[in-house]
């Protein structure tokens, strides 16, 4: 039933659901619509607005794609490779190789959402290996939806977006919110209980999906499920592997080792004392800021701890130049998409229209019905704009507007959010593209999976971001 489902989902996913850039385009022009209709503002004020807002969120377009990037390539380091091939020797059957790359995908996810994601596909296909070498059978597809998990919890964990950003000072809404600690957000008694409900629950759900032993379908001589055969590692001593993704990041050793000509350039490239120049006051200044701060993570702090610790991991400043380089191509969406978001931001702004949606979400809500309102329309959002930074820039002023009106706790509105945006990523296969280009796969082929975990997600953190704030009396 489950295979089914993901394949009638994939099916109508591939007629109705268009490139994420063809969402931000669609979302500029609906929103221009709204704006002449419902706003003073004309045809050319319009254009005028969107074009004001179109460069606004350069250096948090640059912050977003660090994430991804240093979380990306950390992944994909030797040390932490080996650590997840240690991982995929631990199941002893099917059932629990998939409660197993579950976890831990989730668990990586919470830390960073970038690692959250390359850790899921690495770990999906070396369990999967290991798990056919030794003689038993892990059904693939369930592996790699298993593998999927970290888009599912990240923005509860410490690299979520809004959080951090509102966390960060010169954010675009500091003049209307200030700055809002962690401790209103990430690090919340209601945030904590949920995110441990849900890890508790989604590997027992998925390691129950697995089906009989017969029908899996295991991996195959490429990395994906096409049958029997001597799996592909998707990055093997920096080359690519057929069909298991192009273009595979080199990890450290791989580039480490490779024989180059010695030269005064090529010494300087590969050497060691110049990354521990920038590592070792790097790692001191990390220390003296959470000495000095707390534990008060922000946006370019969790980029500074990720960076510092890849370029500790990769040793020489070429290994990861070249990590990085390789890297770079799975963040186009945001470079292209940003800016259409922020111009989108700009035509809300603007135009007044922020303040006619707010007083619409107002009329009918109260103070007690509102979290679910915000999740659920950041859920809806998030099929149309599957990024959870350009939507926070759209919805962000909205929210904040609205329960501001109602008197609802900052932090509430900003999690809301949040929970929304993560849990239709599991119908949304704009983040499963880089985990599906690795392992070989189609969306259609995880989608009946991940489904089911959308409701579910729906269902927990829908019901506690309505409930438990009050508990806790926010």
């Amino acid at each position: 039933m489950l295979q089914k489902l993901g394949e009638t989902s994939s099916r109508l996913a591939s007629r109705f659901i268009p490139d994420a850039f063809v969402f931000a385009l669609m979302l500029s022009a609906v929103v221009y619509g709204l704006g002449v209709g419902l706003t003073p503002s004309g045809p050319a004020e319009m254009v005028g607005h969107w074009y004001e807002g179109f460069w606004s969120l350069l250096e948090f377009s640059m912050q977003m794609i660090l994430i991804l990037l240093t979380g990306y390539v950390l992944a994909q380091s030797s040390i932490v490779k080996r650590g997840l091939d240690r991982l995929a020797s631990l199941p002893g059957t099917g059932r629990q190789a998939i409660f197993l790359i579950a976890l831990v995908t989730l668990l990586a996810g919470f830390v960073n959402w970038g690692l959250g994601l390359v850790v899921g596909a690495v770990l999906s296909i070396a369990v999967a290996k290991n798990a056919k070498a030794r003689g038993i059978r892990v059904h693939f597809p369930l592996a790699v939806a298993a593998g999927y998990m970290g888009l599912s919890i990240h923005s509860a964990g410490f690299s979520s977006t809004a959080p951090l950003l509102v966390n960060t000072e010169g954010h675009f809404l500091e003049n209307e919110i200030g700055t809002v600690p962690l401790t209103e957000t990430i690090i919340t008694p209601f945030n904590l209980i949920l995110v441990g409900i849900y890890v508790a629950l989604i590997p027992l759900v998925l390691r129950g999906m697995s089906p009989p032993s017969d029908k899996c379908q295991e991996i195959g001589p490429s990395g994906d499920d096409e049958g029997p055969g001597e799996p592909t590692d998707p990055v093997e001593d920096g080359r690519e592997a057929d069909g298991a993704g192009k273009g595979a990041v080199q990890t450290d050793e791989s580039v480490s080792t490779q024989r180059v000509p010695t030269t005064v350039v090529t010494r300087l490239e590969n050497n060691v004392v110049l990354t521990l120049l920038v590592v070792v006051p790097g790692f001191l200044y990390i220390g003296w800021f959470f000495a000095t701060n707390g534990f008060d993570l922000n946006i370019n702090i969790v980029n500074f701890i990720f960076l510092m610790i890849g370029l500790a991991v990769y040793k020489t400043p070429i290994a990861y130049v070249q990590a990085i380089t390789e890297a770079v191509r799975s963040a186009g969406g945001i470079v292209l998409q940003f800016p259409f978001y922020a111009g989108i931001l700009g035509m809300m702004q603007y135009s007044g229209l922020v303040d006619v949606i707010a007083g619409g979400m107002v009329a009918i809500s109260n103070s007690v019905t509102f979290p679910a309102l915000a999740f659920l329309s950041a859920a809806l959002v998030n099929f149309f704009v599957p990024s959870a930074g350009g939507q926070w820039a759209v919805q962000g002023p909205v929210l904040i507007e609205a329960g501001r009106s109602l008197g609802v706790s900052k932090g509430v509105i900003i999690m809301a959010h949040q929970y929304g945006d993560q849990v239709t990523n599991m119908l949304q296969p704009f983040w499963a593209l880089p985990l599906l280009g690795l392992t070989g796969l189609k969306a259609r082929d995880i989608l009946g999976y991940t489904a089911v975990v959308m409701l579910l997600g729906i269902l927990i953190f829908g019901i506690g971001i309505t409930v438990l704030p009050l508990v806790f009396g926010l």
